[in-house]
């Protein structure tokens, strides 16, 4: 959680700088910059999720031999996989701003910031891959002490390059993404040469065999593929969520106010959410190797309960100080702080939902059942909000506040689906190869 809440804050530094700098539509640009990216690259990402899978069951069993060759055949694969995708995205970006709406200067700002994250990306999924490896192992810390300075280097560099400083002009959001660059590929190679030279929780030498091993490789699909078709389902949804807001009157503006408070503000639940899915993950991939699956059970209910009650306190700044929160990312715009402002009140909502269903994902998709939160995505991420917005738009045109609730529509569906899916308790069943 210590360390989402970290990692969280660069996004934050990097939306402050660029409101203040560009104004609001800088942060429109990186906003759906980020959404596209992510529709993109998850899919390299949804390998983590089987490598952990793998992992932490290999732990709870106790077989350090299949753990160190999981994370080196998914290191392997992510590389391959990146050595596509990169080029693929960069030079389909003008394309991809194309499809949401993005106005003209929403679009010239955001070009360069997408084409860095794709051409340099490398260095963001390396450092993914390693932390998510080392929490499925139970090594919590490493991640954090990786985050903490990724994140401040990253803090220190785009205070450079936003604004310039000295003989380095203003880059904007072209800095933004290469701040962001240049900081996790400085760190992950860091942690690469640690994990050769045999410091980390589990070990990689150029000594193993470095062939491909496909039965692992079959097994990082299985398990992680229903992932990344569940992240570029939700990404795909967001973007098309985007393209209705961005047929808003003022569609600048509503990005703007759909930037800050969704992407960033509502970002302090979803943080420490994913944090706690993480955990919950492990807890519940390690006790089911380890033979104790009401442990499992145990750990996710425990998760819930802390997450809930980051987000009653989270609710509480979102209805109380919301002008506040807003200012602070330079939103003082009448349009865009109007509409954050409403937008922040569905969200002190939604944000129970989302941490509810968070943490039960992670009990279900640690223990190996990835296919049920695919579906339940599809459901309730794709299909409620984008047919709720839909069916609205066919009979009159949408306002703002149409879409805000088929937001929290959307979210209330996930909980309800994914905790009634995982107190069925089919997962204590699922077997990974051997």
């Amino acid at each position: 959680m210590l360390q989402n809440v970290i990692a969280g804050l660069q996004g934050v530094v990097d939306h402050i700088l660029v409101g203040h700098l560009i104004g609001y539509t800088g942060n429109a640009a990186i906003g759906v910059s980020w959404q596209i990216f992510l529709v993109v690259i998850v899919f390299i990402a949804s390998l983590f999720t089987g490598q952990a899978v793998l992992v932490a069951r290999y732990v709870g069993a106790g077989d350090v031999d299949k753990v160190n060759k999981t994370v080196q055949q998914a290191l392997l694969t992510a590389i391959a996989m990146y050595a596509v995708m990169g080029p693929v995205g960069y030079f389909l970006a003008p394309y991809l701003l194309e499809m949401v709406n993005a106005s003209g200067e929403v679009k010239a700002l955001a070009l360069p910031f997408l084409r860095i994250n794709f051409a340099l990306s490398i260095g963001m999924l390396s450092f993914f891959m390693l932390t998510s490896a080392l929490r499925a192992a139970g090594d919590t810390r490493t991640p954090l002490r990786l985050g903490v300075t990724m994140t401040v280097l990253n803090v220190i560099l785009n205070l450079i390059l936003i604004q310039g400083m000295g003989p380095i002009p203003a880059l904007g959001t072209a800095g933004s993404a290469l701040g962001t660059a240049i900081a996790s590929s400085t760190v992950s190679a860091y942690a690469l040469y640690q994990l050769f030279k045999g410091r980390l929780v589990f070990k990689v030498s150029r000594h193993m065999d470095w062939r491909p091993d496909w039965t692992i490789i079959r097994s990082l699909f299985r398990f992680g593929l229903p992932t990344g078709v569940q992240g570029i389902a939700m990404n795909v949804a967001g973007v098309l969520m985007l393209r209705y807001i961005g047929s808003l009157p003022q569609s600048a503006a509503a990005q703007a106010a759909f930037t800050i408070g969704y992407t960033e503000l509502f970002s302090m639940i979803t943080w420490t959410s994913v944090g706690l899915m993480g955990a919950a993950a492990t807890i519940a991939g390690q006790n089911l190797g380890a033979g104790h699956p009401e442990r499992a059970m145990q750990g996710v209910h425990a998760a819930s309960r802390i997450g809930l009650g980051v987000a009653a306190i989270v609710g509480l700044l979102f209805v109380a100080i919301p002008q506040t929160l807003l200012g602070a990312f330079g939103a003082t715009e009448p349009a865009v702080a109007t509409l954050g402002q409403q937008l922040l009140r569905y969200l002190a909502v939604s944000g129970f939902f989302i941490t509810v269903a968070l943490t039960y994902t992670g009990g279900l998709q640690g223990t190996g059942d990835t296919r049920s939160p695919l579906y339940i995505t599809l459901a309730s991420q794709v299909a409620v909000p984008i047919g709720m917005c839909t069916i609205i738009q066919m009979s009159r045109p949408l306002i703002a506040s149409d879409i805000w609730l088929a937001i929290v529509l959307g979210h209330f569906t996930r909980c309800v689906l994914t905790v009634v899916r995982f107190r069925q308790g089919k997962w204590r069943n699922i077997v990974v190869a051997h």
